[in-house]
């Protein structure tokens, strides 16, 4: 391949485009600083309202009256239901007092007076805790409960100002007679079984309940 005259060669390269970069007089623009706000001050909150007034009653039909919804309204209480717990007994609804430190045992909707102390067992007589801080009482504690029939469904067991964990064995021997068993300390007990003695009958809810101010004899 013969190579190009020098002529051609320049004429090639006088028809290529030229291009020039030039600096840019363009200034660059200058950043601002951030504008801040901290004299501004947000405004105070609203004045709380000085009246109850909200205006006339309405005369919807459509309103809800929460009052007709209370289903047990109208149900009368027990007449085992605690009224008062006391430090050496209770008051009950019906307006029998079981005082001399005494505590109670409502079964069937009969009130009885419960000293489970006296029963004995690991705790000892007078004594309703054992030595690993279980509230432990002998099976005589519960003779009521064996001839009972029919035998309530649930135990609410108040255990006098605390609330203390029940032995195996006696949990155990409870539900060997087909009754649970819930623990708690006297006054949400008895609380408790004034609910659901309204709502399911006092044959299915039976309550036994230490008085507030039973404690333990000293060593």
């Amino acid at each position: 391949m013969r190579p190009l005259p020098p002529s051609l060669l320049r004429s090639s390269l006088s028809l290529r485009p030229r291009f020039y970069l030039q600096p840019s007089r363009a200034p660059f623009p200058r950043l601002q600083p951030f504008t801040t706000y901290s004299h501004l001050k947000t405004p105070p909150p609203p004045a709380p309202s000085t009246t109850t007034n909200r205006g006339p009653p309405s005369t919807e039909e459509t309103q809800t009256d929460f009052g007709t919804m209370d289903v047990f309204s109208n149900t009368p209480p027990p007449t085992t239901a605690i009224d008062a717990c006391l430090s050496d007994g209770f008051h009950l609804d019906n307006g029998v007092k079981i005082g001399g430190g005494s505590g109670c045992l409502l079964v069937g909707g009969e009130a009885f007076g419960w000293r489970p102390w006296d029963a004995g067992r690991g705790s000892g007589m007078g004594r309703t805790v054992n030595k690993k801080g279980q509230w432990d009482v002998g099976d005589g504690a519960w003779g009521l409960l064996e001839v009972v029939w029919p035998k309530p469904d649930l135990l609410i067991l108040g255990l006098g100002p605390h609330v203390l964990p029940l032995s195996p064995e006696t949990r155990r021997y409870i539900n060997s007679l087909g009754i649970r068993v819930d623990v708690q300390d006297t006054r949400n007990a008895a609380a408790q079984f004034n609910l659901l003695a309204t709502e399911r009958g006092t044959e299915e809810v039976a309550a036994a309940l230490v008085p507030l101010g039973w404690r333990e004899p000293k060593d």
